[in-house]
């Protein structure tokens, strides 16, 4: 299982989004207070289409209520201020992909207390940041190459295109 947690996200499309990404890879999705919307949030839907109901999704009062359910979990912390690419990490079978909200990312103490698996999504010096539904469809992404797409579909939806 991959789980994505998002620690006070601030904009109903990107949850939107991630919930989406989530359905399609079988990742739960963990989203800790204070949320910047309402989850009944019309954008918020219509940003996950019908998706929510086949997403596993949890609500958190804190990080470290979260954290401290799963002392296993192996934390992955994603900011811009991390030396280590999101590639490097083998991850294991009960991974947690950690982002901030949109404006802010992750609070820089939770980021220096887990500096070992801090890491980062490379790009462009003198860019701030990617969106987040992008990052958390790069990061599960990786970590679903590295177990070789594992029980995901390469049959079934593919159709023919004449010449």
């Amino acid at each position: 299982m991959i789980n994505i947690v998002l620690v006070e996200p601030e904009i109903p499309q990107n949850t939107g989004n991630i919930v989406r990404t989530g359905a399609a890879t079988g990742s739960a999705v963990h989203l800790v207070r204070p949320l910047g919307f309402d989850t009944g949030d019309k954008m918020l839907k219509r940003a996950g289409l019908d998706y929510w109901k086949d997403c596993e999704i949890h609500y958190w009062d804190s990080f470290a209520e979260l954290q401290s359910l799963y002392p296993d979990g192996e934390f992955y912390f994603f900011s811009t201020k991390a030396q280590q690419s999101h590639c490097t990490p083998k991850y294991g079978s009960n991974v947690f992909l950690v982002f901030g909200k949109e404006t802010k990312g992750l609070p820089e103490q939770l980021i220096h207390d887990n500096y070992e698996r801090a890491v980062r999504i490379p790009m462009i010096a003198d860019t701030r940041s990617l969106n987040l539904s992008n990052s958390v469809a790069i990061a599960v992404y990786e970590v679903l190459r590295q177990r070789n797409f594992s029980g995901l579909n390469f049959t079934g939806h593919l159709r023919e295109f004449d010449d």
